[in-house]
């Protein structure tokens, strides 16, 4: 479980398959200061994809990723010298300062265009057309693992706004028109929608 408060960045430093499956592949992430106290086994939210922990190396964690993973995240695109959000995983007695936030992601988006104003860059992106239903104006949403609020959607096209602290701290900086990003739409309209 997060909450979608990303707590830094990450750097790839290392993408290869696993030898003995061919399907899996092995991803070596410098997690910086947000490596202390993590144990193999843990969770961590990288780019909003919720990943064990399998190998420690000081600052380096190693994590394997399933086909399923690659092919249904934008984490399957990623290369050496990319940079992802880190989130860890949540203690009882945390505050909860986003949304729930499961970091198993519903499908990838494009981004169609950003707007930078002075105090905010307005980002819109395209969700794919079976999860706009889940996605609602001044609704949560994590996108890239980043909890944020719906400014507003017409039929697939989605926009949020950010501020400047949430993209110096975040891969948003990084981002640009054409790129994808991992979008995790709000578990409790999910639960909603099914009752309904």
């Amino acid at each position: 479980m997060f909450t979608g408060i990303v707590e830094g960045v990450g750097k790839v430093n290392k993408i290869s398959k696993i030898t003995k499956n061919r399907s899996a592949i092995e991803m070596t992430i410098d997690l910086g200061k947000q490596v202390k106290g993590l144990k193999i086994g843990q969770s961590v939210a990288l780019n909003g994809v919720c990943l064990t922990a399998t190998k420690l190396s000081k600052s380096k964690c190693i994590f394997e990723m399933i086909e399923e993973t690659t092919k249904k995240t934008d984490l399957g695109n990623l290369k050496v010298g990319g940079v992802v959000n880190i989130e860890r995983s949540l203690k009882a007695g945390d505050r909860l300062e986003g949304h729930f936030v499961l970091g198993h992601v519903d499908g990838v988006g494009i981004i169609e265009k950003i707007v930078k104003k002075p105090k905010e860059v307005q980002v819109y992106f395209e969700v794919p057309k079976n999860l706009a239903k889940y996605v609602v104006k001044k609704g949560s949403i994590a996108i890239d693992g980043i909890s944020l609020t719906v400014v507003d959607i017409k039929k697939t096209l989605a926009s949020v706004s950010l501020i400047p602290h949430t993209i110096e701290i975040t891969n948003f900086h990084t981002k640009k028109v054409g790129d994808k990003v991992n979008i995790e739409t709000d578990i409790l309209g999910k639960y909603i929608l099914k009752q309904a």
